[in-house]
């Protein structure tokens, strides 16, 4: 494998526009996940971005930036732009899209997301962790994922992804971490192929890849990273930062 990690990152989010500038412990946000994906050491870390501010903001925390055409209708096609623009030559076979509002994701599951294409037949490798209580499985803004880890597997074919508790009966439910590894040639088919029908019906992008015919793997780890979609989201990840620095310097 010849991963590169690269992280979409765009100015004008609807429920908190200006995310990726937002300021977390006296930095912006972009520059947090930026650090945590360089310190996962996978291969090179690149942010796609479309907005000057947001460049200017990863070179100064010592990062790559790649601009991207501000109308594009995803982070996937984003960074499906940017590797073609940095990587013309498809010297990386291994794509990790990071999104960009995980401030606090620990550098370990980005390995960890790699382990499914350990299987010749997977096309995309992406994290489950375990449903923690009832309340998060109705939670319609958690993704949920029928899969099933056989006893001493560290890996599971995902079957479906769903805002509905899914699979029914007594068992293990699976919520799905939106981080990703594809295959180059699955990330070109998944960027190249239209909308699909289950993917417009639960406003789910994964389920193009599915419809498609594509295997989706997916690795488990012990719990999801805080995304940071809401001001709401925001505050709890600046409490985060500073529960975490007055914790280090002590």
């Amino acid at each position: 494998m010849n991963p590169i990690v690269i992280i979409p990152a765009r100015m004008a989010s609807s429920r908190l526009p200006g995310k990726p500038l937002a300021d977390i412990a006296g930095r912006p946000m972009i520059a947090h996940v930026l650090e945590r994906a360089m310190r996962a050491d996978i291969g090179p870390v690149v942010v796609a971005v479309c907005d000057a501010a947001v460049a200017q903001a990863v070179e100064q925390a010592g990062g790559h930036p790649v601009m991207t055409d501000p109308d594009l209708p995803s982070g996937s096609d984003r960074v499906w732009q940017a590797l073609e623009r940095i990587d013309p030559a498809g010297k990386h076979d291994m794509i990790v899209n990071l999104q960009g509002d995980l401030p606090g994701v620990m550098p370990d599951i980005l390995r960890t997301v790699l382990l499914p294409l350990r299987d010749a037949r997977t096309d995309i490798a992406t994290l489950v962790a375990p449903v923690q209580d009832a309340a998060e499985a109705a939670t319609d803004s958690v993704v949920k994922v029928a899969c099933a880890f056989h006893e001493g597997a560290d890996t599971a074919r995902a079957l479906y992804f769903s805002r509905a508790a899914i699979p029914w009966g007594q068992g293990p439910l699976w919520h799905h971490v939106g981080i990703y590894a594809y295959r180059r040639a699955a990330l070109r088919q998944f960027v190249g192929n239209p909308e699909s029908p289950l993917e417009r019906r639960e406003r789910l992008e994964q389920l193009r890849a599915l419809e498609a015919g594509m295997h989706i793997g997916c690795a488990r780890i012990a719990r999801a990273p805080f995304g940071v979609d809401t001001p709401a989201d925001l505050e709890r990840a600046r409490a985060a930062a500073t529960t975490h620095a007055t914790q280090a310097r002590t």
